[in-house]
């Protein structure tokens, strides 16, 4: 039956509509936390001492605000990929663990959680053939 038939010549075009999909939403999210400055960022920055980071909340938020607008966009157009995927999967759980340490509901905690299995799949499979990442690193050709 057609319906329950493996689409793989899809694989990249999902990956593709996946990649602009969510790159645009956590640039959307993340830019107001970029250009907040200081005081967003040290808020933001401040979940790290659940880690045991107690120093320069400041840096922690503003890298936690690059990683969403700034990895957003990377995600979007499949540029150093992997990397921007390690990047916003390590936001996301501690976005996860912040919520939880607040007491917050799975209503409230479920969005980041669920955005770090996404970054954490799409870091496996890649960007696929749509990327700028294969553009400029091309995957060898497979002589078998």
């Amino acid at each position: 039956m057609a319906l329950f038939e493996n689409r793989y010549r899809t694989h990249d075009l999902g990956l593709l509509i996946l990649r602009v999909g969510i790159g645009v939403m956590f640039t959307i999210h993340g830019y107001p936390k970029l250009i907040g400055g200081p005081e967003a960022w040290t808020q933001v920055g401040g979940t790290m001492k659940l880690v045991g980071l107690n120093f320069a909340p400041a840096f922690w938020g503003f890298l936690a605000a690059v990683a969403e607008a700034v990895g957003g966009q990377l995600i979007a157009i499949g540029l150093f990929f992997r990397v921007a995927c390690v990047l916003l999967l390590g936001t996301m759980l501690m976005a996860t663990l912040m919520h939880l340490s607040s007491g917050h509901d799975f209503n409230t905690y479920s969005h980041a959680l669920e955005a770090a299995f996404l970054f954490l799949g799409l870091a496996f499979a890649g960007p696929g053939k749509y990327s700028v990442d294969q553009l400029l690193f091309p995957a060898p050709r497979r002589l078998y």
